[in-house]
């Protein structure tokens, strides 16, 4: 069975929602693939319940199919028989850590049960990777309510996709790392599992404010788009000032999304400039994805703290 790795969009959480640019990633550190049956005792308990949680997804997959015009269809027969046999989605990968758990095992079960997928090798026109992201949207709802379907595309092509809009993907190239470099994406360990729906809710009824909205289309998708261009053509200098206004809209603007405990330490970045942070996936816990010139400063700074680079330059 293939590996998915994990994700981090790293631009554009929420904002994608309203037609911002987003940058997604794939991080290979973090990885899931379907296994039909488990022979070590300690993975056990959670074998049991990842595959009871694939027979709800089964029966959710097959409403999907009873749709009138079905978006995607699976073979279902052989996904409820290696179900019956104990199969289960073997992860190392979070949940609720904002790095997509859901989505790769979305793909998992795209790349092996759907009857005629669109290939991941083939060259894909923008009207497949549409229509990959609308059947994975469909798909990832079961975990999430509503879902743009990013996720499991960026786990199923295992490349940095950029969202110019709702309508308009793309895979794309970043610029590649410098191993020992001085910069760095890291990873925060906030200690909290975050639950996705709850924090789009409370955004959603954000939006019902005008002032919200105007700051939404103004500061932080303005400050967003910047970001992913500098990022995508190696402008570091120009990135990091702009990364710096980011992070402190989202510490005016999104601070339920952001645990209490991390409050100060995120305004310690702003103001020494160590690092900046930000917001990973839909915030309330899991990983908060820091930014810094000079990574030793960023170590540093945050000692008490578990650190994982994603990503030097």
């Amino acid at each position: 069975m293939k590996l998915f790795y994990s994700k981090i969009l790293l631009f554009g959480e929420y904002g994608i929602i309203k037609n911002s640019k987003g940058l997604a990633i794939p991080y290979n550190f973090y990885k899931g693939t379907l296994k039909k049956c488990e022979s070590h005792r300690e993975k056990e308990e959670e074998a049991r319940k990842s595959n009871e949680a694939l027979r709800e997804f089964a029966t959710y997959l097959q409403n999907l199919m009873e749709e009138e015009n079905p978006i995607v269809r699976f073979n279902l027969e052989k996904l409820n028989a290696d179900i019956a046999e104990g199969m289960y989605f073997d992860s190392s990968i979070p949940q609720g850590y904002g790095v997509g758990s859901s989505g790769a095992l979305v793909a998992a079960i795209y790349s092996e049960y759907a009857i005629e997928p669109i290939s991941a090798m083939e060259n894909l026109t923008r009207e497949k990777l549409l229509q990959l992201k609308a059947i994975f949207g469909k798909m990832e709802s079961f975990f999430h309510g509503t879902s743009s379907g990013l996720d499991p595309l960026n786990s199923y092509l295992s490349l940095p996709i950029l969202i110019n809009s709702q309508d308009h993907i793309e895979p794309t190239g970043i610029p590649s790392q410098t191993p020992n470099g001085k910069g760095a994406v890291f990873l925060l360990d906030s200690g909290v599992i975050g639950e996705t729906a709850p924090m789009v809710r409370i955004f959603m009824e954000n939006m019902k404010n005008e002032a919200f909205q105007k700051m939404l289309k103004d500061e932080f998708i303005k400050y967003t788009d910047a970001c992913i261009d500098d990022f995508l053509k190696g402008r570091f200098k120009s990135l990091f000032g702009n990364i710096k206004s980011l992070s402190g809209i989202v510490l005016n603007h999104f601070k339920p999304m952001i645990p209490k405990e991390f409050h100060t330490l995120w305004k310690q970045g702003i103001d020494s400039g160590d690092y900046f942070l930000k917001l990973c996936g839909s915030g309330g816990g899991g990983y908060i994805l820091g930014f810094t010139e000079d990574l030793e400063k960023a170590k540093r700074a945050l000692s008490n703290h578990k650190l994982e680079v994603v990503y030097q330059f």
